[in-house]
């Protein structure tokens, strides 16, 4: 995942981007993402939305492709700069997320819609550091063990003394016995 999103969120009739901080007994404590930072209440009635649970819909109309692939999308195309923003005119929005996801649905997908996009990937870009996905990070070679509990190898079996390695051979000094009389 190029851009770590489950912390972030859109708030209904609030500007902007937030990072969650922590759930509050009348909402969600949150974090502007800008140059102030400020913290605030997002009280229950305002919708949170996350944004890694967002998608932009897709011609198949069960399909949505996550915000997360879109963004990755636009950074491959685009890297941190994007030629749009939300004063752009709608023929160069439309260009851009058509140039970026060519399986949009046109019919569902408004203006604002692109505007958003455009104005959010802004201010993740901004705010977070891009990663980039590697496929052989995640899977373990072919060789190498799934897990290292228990596994030990010729070398390290010959090294290794048998027995309990916690057991010492020499002899433990005698304990002393308590009395268990009073002293008169």
């Amino acid at each position: 995942m190029p851009y770590d999103l489950k912390e972030l969120a859109a708030i209904s009739g609030q500007p902007g981007l937030f990072r969650l901080v922590r759930p509050a007994r009348h909402g969600v404590l949150v974090e502007s993402l800008d140059a102030k930072a400020t913290r605030s209440l997002a009280p229950a009635s305002n919708k949170v939305s996350l944004l890694s649970e967002i998608g932009i819909y897709a011609q198949d109309s069960d399909d949505t492709v996550p915000l997360t692939e879109v963004f990755e999308r636009i950074y491959q195309q685009h890297g941190t700069s994007l030629s749009v923003t939300n004063k752009s005119s709608e023929s160069e929005l439309t260009e851009f997320l058509a140039g970026v996801l060519p399986e949009y649905d046109r019919q569902r997908v408004y203006q604002s819609d692109i505007k958003k996009l455009a104005t959010w990937y802004g201010i993740v870009s901004q705010h977070l550091t891009y990663t980039a996905a590697t496929e052989a990070a995640d899977e373990p070679a072919a060789d190498e063990p799934l897990s290292t509990g228990g596994v030990i190898g010729a070398e390290d079996e010959a090294a290794t003394p048998t027995g309990n390695p916690e057991v010492t051979t020499e002899a433990a000094p005698a304990a002393k016995k308590k009395s268990s009389k009073k002293a008169e």
